[in-house]
């Protein structure tokens, strides 16, 4: 059986987008792509309705790239338990507010039994000080924590 994979936004954000004149983001990038085209067929991949949401704003000829790309994977629908573990997330983790979209990308990962969470997000969400909170918090649930990480971590599995 493949591991479950949940896609958050950063991840087809840089897949799809143009690549960034700053050298640390073109970097990410490329080495999301490579995972793309190495690694992807390894695993089960995931997209939540939160996802396509988020992939849906800015430039729109871009977000018609992101959404025609993330049609391709299966989808999560919100479940009503979301938003009560994300809060839980935030407020027990020191999270500002701002990040509740990130906290339910969390949540969502978590409830849906997702073996891995990768993400981009390194500030709230793929976090080294963060993860230990973030997997007592899930875990004392009853549920199992995704291990969160970035594309060149599963790079060649």
């Amino acid at each position: 059986m493949k591991p479950k994979v949940y896609l958050e936004t950063s991840v087809i954000s840089y897949l799809i987008g143009r690549i960034s004149r700053d050298s640390v983001t073109a970097s990410n990038q490329r080495q999301t792509r490579a995972w793309w085209e190495e690694s992807r067929s390894k695993f089960d991949l995931r997209v939540s309705q939160l996802v396509l949401l988020e992939i849906g704003g800015g430039d729109l000829a871009m977000a018609r790239q992101r959404l025609a790309l993330a049609q391709e994977i299966p989808r999560l629908d919100f479940t009503r338990e979301g938003l009560p573990l994300s809060q839980r997330i935030l407020r027990e983790t020191g999270l500002p507010k701002k990040a509740g979209r990130d906290a339910l990308h969390i949540a969502l990962a978590a409830l849906y039994e997702m073996d891995l969470l990768l993400t981009w997000n390194c500030r709230h969400i793929a976090n080294a000080l963060l993860i230990p909170k973030i997997t007592s918090i899930i875990e004392s649930r009853g549920l199992r924590s995704p291990l969160i990480c970035t594309p060149p971590q599963l790079r060649g599995y």
